[in-house]
């Protein structure tokens, strides 16, 4: 950690401390006498009338010129892990990039520390030799599960016992029990790197060979690890995490979503024998807490988490790992706007360790660095069950479509009846959550819209419900229409996992339906008990959103059906073609994948549509080839590069006029076109009006300093004004 020289604290004892807001800069504060910082030191100081945490930071001003007479003095130094080099580095790379104050980027790896504290103390219970004066059943039970003398945290005697907390409360008053303090709970166990080493394919053992010679040579380095849906990707890159184990560094492995995916987890277990420490929403507070030390301490090995798990404070982090990288999941939409796969390589390079991009379907960019050699690939072209990659086959809904207000067309309908009464299971997916998208009345066509967000409201059946997507407005559905009044006359339109759920049932009445979908009651917990009980065979019919696309293992799903496989062609995003190939690919993938034969069925309107054709070819070159060269004709992402700045505020008039004028204010460059503004896709939501400017420029083109500069001399936003800025954006809504 790099110490302030004794000179310099004699001369004047002036650090800049970066508080986690919203400002451009650190501040100066004078250091008490007794009081020594580094760099990354976690401090609280004054602000205003308030106390707050804030890290010690690199001056950019070397002369010094501020009277220390004049300054607040920091108020102590926090006890806490100081954040690393590598770590303050990533901070000012992705706020100097995200064009965003560094002091929000300085926020995710401060909010982690959710208990910093030791927490309160474990005690566990064990027999001594009284004897109770009074026995019940209960008390006997308890005295039984302990007789072997072992100490036992209370939940767990309670537990194995079947008796309340109370009984064994009342015999430590009695002094048949003895309390003891337990040592505190670790945040995960020592992986066994040779707990169960798996037999390997050769194409999986010669991709391995190479990732672990990457772990051992402890250099940066790019590989992408590009296999079919079922090859034993994670069971290849699970080789390096052994060499990460072995060499005492630690390993962070990213998933888009880590909080859903059990199998993952599970596979984790049986490989090296217990599971790695886990970093997501889902996770209790007190948990967090322990994981943060324990990786700040070198104590855990490996984390397994979502985009924030990236800002841990990793002691001696080998290697870095990307899985499912072309997700959007990674991209944060709001506040900070990072690509936590793209940051991931930073933070790899910043470690001098190797970074594994995992995926069947690159994103694009991804794959023009693999093609140019920017990063190693490393191929795994079959199936490690030795089963076929399901066959894709297109229903032209034009000439074979369902019936007036069906959504399942006849041989869709018929495959299903078949797969099922052979045994396997089917999926249904479509990537509209809810009972139907649009409710309108057939009397006077009103359509019932969020008042917050310029959206429909769509019926949630379920939940009896009207509810906005965008900001979770929710009403009941209305008895007669709100604007012509007309009783019992509002009626669904379109198709949500409901409503097929619904025609299901009426097509197989025997048959066991489970809906998945992110908003369903119950939460992470009962997503991950339906999502295990498809993996048990326990349900026929699965009725889908996107979420069964993320990595899931369904042994006995034989059969897959894309109701509207056309959904993500629309809306005039750049990236709509891509998207959609990969999610109907990824959503294919998951028949098949043990020792039955599947098959994906397309519904679709567009047939003779690329995407459509590359897919029931299988032929995925075909789709990058296509994609790539029309990406490069057009200048599009990642052979040009956009900037988005979405101004929003609650005054449509304040915030078009000030969109106007930050137009008028972007600086003149050759290189550089501005779009706009034009009202966004999304022009309305949470009651804040939307207009977007858009910023285009050539690939090698430095974007971030433009928008900087354009920041810098362009108009201040007033009031509750905003304006968000999103270098290399995803989403075009």
């Amino acid at each position: 950690m790099e110490l302030f020289s004794p000179s310099e604290r004699q001369r004047d004892r002036i650090v800049d401390v970066l508080l986690p807001l919203a400002i451009g800069s650190a501040y100066s504060y004078r250091v008490p006498e007794a009081l020594e910082l580094a760099i990354g030191d976690i401090v609280v100081v004054p602000l205003g009338t308030r106390l707050m945490l804030g890290c010690v930071w690199p001056s950019n001003d070397d002369t010094r010129a501020v009277d220390p007479a004049k300054l607040k003095a920091i108020v102590r130094k926090y006890e806490v892990v100081p954040l690393r080099p590598d770590l303050v580095a990533l901070i000012k790379w992705i706020a100097d990039y995200t064009v965003t104050p560094p002091g929000m980027v300085l926020r995710l790896a401060l909010r982690h520390d959710e208990s910093p504290h030791v927490g309160r103390e474990r005690t566990g219970v064990r027999l001594t030799d009284k004897r109770p004066e009074r026995l019940t059943a209960a008390r006997t039970r308890l005295i039984e599960a302990l007789a072997d003398g072992l100490i036992r945290a209370k939940a767990e005697a309670a537990r194995e016992a079947g008796v309340s907390a109370s009984v064994i409360d009342g015999l430590v008053d009695d002094g048949v029990l003895k309390t003891v303090v337990l040592p505190p709970e670790p945040a995960a166990e020592t992986p066994d790197p040779n707990h169960a080493r798996p037999d390997l394919s050769p194409a999986q053992e010669q991709a391995a060979a190479e990732l672990v010679a990457a772990v051992e040579a402890r250099a940066f380095k790019v590989h992408l690890l590009d296999g079919v849906t079922g090859s034993g990707k994670t069971e290849a890159y699970f080789e390096a995490v052994s060499a990460a184990i072995r060499a005492g560094r630690q390993t962070l492995i990213l998933m888009p979503e880590i909080a859903l995916t059990q199998a993952f987890l599970d596979r984790f277990a049986k490989r090296f024998g217990v599971r790695p420490a886990q970093w997501h929403s889902a996770v209790s507070s007190p948990r967090r807490g322990r994981t943060f030390r324990g990786v700040a301490a070198g104590e855990v090995s490996v984390v397994a988490g979502a985009r924030s798990a990236l800002f841990l404070p990793f002691a001696d982090l080998g290697l870095v790992i990307v899985d499912e990288e072309h997700d959007p999941a990674y991209k944060q939409e709001d506040g900070v706007h990072y690509h936590a796969r793209d940051m991931a390589v930073v933070r790899a390079r910043l470690n001098a360790c190797p970074v594994i991009l995992a995926s069947a379907t690159p994103s694009i960019e991804t794959e023009v660095n693999a093609r140019r050699g920017r990063y190693a690939r490393l191929h795994l072209p079959e199936r490690f069950s030795g089963t076929r990659v399901p066959r894709l086959e297109p229903i032209d809904l034009r000439r074979e479509g369902p019936p007036k207000g069906k959504w399942i067309a006849p041989r869709l309908a018929e495959e299903m009846g078949r797969t099922v009464e052979a045994g396997g299971q089917a999926l249904l997916f479509l990537n509209r959550r809810g009972y139907a998208p649009l409710t309108l009345c057939r009397a006077c066509g009103h359509r019932i819209k969020c008042p917050s967000c310029s959206s429909w409201l769509v019926e949630h059946r379920f939940r009896r419900r009207l509810e906005c997507h965008q900001c979770g407005y929710a009403m009941p559905v209305p008895a007669e229409c709100p604007h012509c009044h007309a009783p019992d006359s509002m009626v669904p339109c379109g198709p949500g996992v409901e409503r097929l759920q619904e025609e299901v049932a009426a097509l197989m009445p025997g048959a066991r339906t489970q809906v998945l979908s992110s908003d369903l009651a119950g939460g992470v917990e009962r997503l991950r008990a339906e999502l295990d009980a498809v993996a048990r065979g326990e349900v026929d019919v699965v009725i889908g959103t996107q979420l069964v696309a993320k990595g899931h293992n369904f042994p006995g799903l034989a059969l897959v059906g894309a109701v509207d496989a056309d959904v993500g062609l629309g809306y005039g995003d750049p990236r709509a073609a891509e998207r959609t190939f990969q999610l109907l690919h990824q959503v294919a993938g998951r028949a098949g994948r043990a020792h039955i034969e599947g098959r994906a069925l397309l519904q679709t309107y567009m047939p003779e549509h690329p995407v459509m054709q590359a897919l029931v070819a299988g032929d995925r070159d075909a789709f990058y080839d296509r994609e790539i060269a029309a990406r490069e004709e057009a200048l599009l992402p990642p052979f040009g590069r956009f900037a988005a700045l979405v101004v929003s505020g609650t005054d449509a008039h304040a915030v078009q006029s000030h969109a106007r004028a930050l137009a008028a204010a972007s600086p003149r460059a050759e290189d550089v076109r501005v779009l706009g503004p034009a009202e966004a896709p999304l022009a309305l939501v949470r009651g804040r009006h939307r207009w977007r400017l858009l910023a285009r420029t050539p690939r090698g083109f430095d974007l971030s300093a433009y928008v900087r500069q354009w920041m810098e001399s362009a108009p201040r936003a007033r009031g509750n004004l905003r304006v968000d800025i999103d270098i290399d954006p995803q989403s075009f809504l």
